[in-house]
């Protein structure tokens, strides 16, 4: 593996403005629990931010309400394993119902959304919004209109965790994101660093300094891997069962042997979806059911540890390892917003 590149902390900021990632009062890390995330929060560590300063927050995709469609089940609790083990403090925040909810949506609002604070669990939204009918999966592109899961399940939640706390008004935020030029065509043209969405540093009415930062951009998925091994993390168990990302189990970017996976060591997650693609009458791939790209796929090996790790509610192993190995699904099929 290839070693560390030093990393370039001045971005792209308006020429009046000096881009310091080491100059802010609080780091918030939007935090999914897969390997670019961990690499987010590691790059914060090694630049001695202060422990203090640093927050993880978790956008629970199924929400808290019952449904299990989406998510790998032990995601949440690898997430607040993984900030116990660091002393980091973990927030979740989720969209009432979570994706079920908003998928099966039919002349119905969007669900309020529910975050957790120092002070409590909040709760915003859901009240005036348009009624609007979805009852299809989202579609299969990186065009976020379209691909409705990643917009209103996790950047919406994440901005209205924001701009509903008044804590955020005061002092200076940086937002930390894990997006990598190296993931897609898409991805490769965004900003290093930029003003965040909820950004209000010049408002009249509400001032709030929210900058956006991407401090893995540029870094290779070897680096990644080998940020992880020097500092000794196991990843999410996802990656030992052969994926090579930790984004939700029943993603829709799932390839022909992912969903083989599904059908063979996950059928009640695999049935579900396909049931829903009966009943909209309208596919995730929208050319071929999950079924047929199934069949036409070869299945992941996966040892019974993992998968009984994976598919568990609870994480009951290691964060940190002196036995580190590199996961099954590391370099493998990267399905997702390409």
């Amino acid at each position: 593996m290839t070693g560390l590149r030093q990393l370039d902390i001045f971005g792209d900021c308006p020429p009046h403005e000096t881009f310091d990632p080491s100059d802010y009062d609080r780091y918030v890390v939007f935090f999914s629990g897969g390997k670019d995330s961990i690499a987010c929060v590691l790059t914060l560590l090694e630049m001695n931010i202060p422990a203090d300063k640093i927050e993880l927050h978790h956008h629970i995709v199924d929400g808290r309400e019952g449904s299990r469609l989406m998510d790998w089940p032990v995601t949440t609790d690898y997430c607040r394993a993984f900030a116990r083990a660091l002393n980091l403090p973990i927030y979740f925040s989720w969209r009432d119902g979570g994706f079920e909810r908003e998928m099966l949506r039919n002349q119905a609002r969007t669900g309020p959304v529910h975050f957790e604070t120092p002070d409590g669990v909040k709760t915003v939204g859901g009240i005036r919004g348009k009624l609007g009918t979805r009852l299809k999966f989202p579609q299969v592109t990186a065009d976020l209109s379209r691909r409705w899961c990643s917009a209103y399940l996790k950047i919406d939640v994440g901005a209205a965790l924001i701009v509903n706390q008044e804590r955020f008004q005061h002092g200076r935020t940086l937002v930390v994101t894990g997006e990598r030029a190296e993931e897609s065509r898409a991805r490769a043209k965004y900003r290093q660093d930029e003003p965040h969405r909820t950004d209000r540093r010049s408002g009249k009415r509400v001032l709030r300094h929210v900058h956006h930062w991407r401090p893995i951009h540029s870094l290779s998925e070897d680096e990644i891997w080998c940020m992880l091994a020097k500092h000794r993390i196991v990843a999410h168990p996802a990656y030992y069962c052969g994926f090579a990302r930790a984004s939700c189990l029943s993603c829709i970017f799932g390839s022909k042997n992912q969903w083989a996976t599904l059908m063979k060591f996950m059928p009640e997650h695999f049935h579900r979806i396909a049931h829903y693609e009966n009943e909209f009458g309208l596919t995730i791939h929208r050319q071929l059911s999950v079924s047929e790209q199934a069949s036409a796929g070869t299945p992941y090996e996966i040892e019974d540890h993992y998968l009984r790790m994976a598919m568990s509610d609870r994480y009951e192993g290691e964060i940190f390892t002196d036995n580190w190995r590199m996961p099954a699904g590391a370099f493998g099929e990267n399905c997702g917003p390409v």
